[in-house]
C-alpha cells in the first residue's frame, strides 16, 4: 500500500467518472460494499448518499472506508483507497449530487425531494492494478 499522493496516471484515471464500489462496516463489524458514484477533488473523495442509506449510519459509527474505482475499458486496472470520513455535510441544495451525477450522467440528479448528506473520504493509503499496477 502507498501513502498519497495518487501519482499523476494513477490520480488521472480516478479522477475520471469510473464504475466504483465502496465498502465499510455494519455495527457487528460485517462489511457491506454497494456500487457509488464519487468525485475525486483536492486529494479527497466525494461521495453522496440518500439521508435514509444505512451506510450512512454505518459511517458515522465507524468512518472506515475502501474505495474501488475500475476502468470501464479495462476493469483489471483499478485504483483501490482506504481511507476515513472526515467530514459529513448536509447537501440540502443538492449541488454535490447534482455535480456527481453531472459527472457520471450529463444531467442533474433527478430525484429533488430527499435529503441527501455528503461525506468527505481523506486517503490513508491505496493501490493500483492493471497497467497502474505499482512496482
Amino acid at each position: 500500500m502507498s501513502k498519497p499522493p495518487l501519482p499523476p496516471e494513477a490520480a488521472e484515471m480516478f479522477a475520471r467518472p469510473n464504475y466504483a464500489t465502496i465498502a465499510c462496516l455494519r455495527p457487528g463489524g460485517q462489511p457491506v460494499s454497494v456500487a457509488t458514484w464519487y468525485l475525486f477533488e483536492n486529494g479527497k473523495v466525494l461521495v453522496n448518499m440518500d439521508a435514509e442509506r444505512r451506510r450512512l449510519d454505518y459511517l458515522r459509527g465507524d468512518p472506515r472506508v475502501s474505495l474501488t474505482a475500475m476502468d470501464p475499458e479495462d476493469w483489471i486496472t483499478h485504483v483501490s483507497i482506504q481511507g476515513r470520513v472526515v467530514d459529513f455535510v448536509d447537501d440540502d441544495e443538492l449541488a454535490d449530487i447534482d455535480r456527481l451525477a453531472t459527472h457520471y450522467t450529463g444531467k442533474p440528479y433527478p430525484v429533488r425531494d430527499r435529503t441527501r448528506v455528503s461525506a468527505w473520504i481523506e486517503i490513508d493509503t491505496w493501490h493500483g492494478w492493471g497497467s497502474l499496477k505499482q512496482s
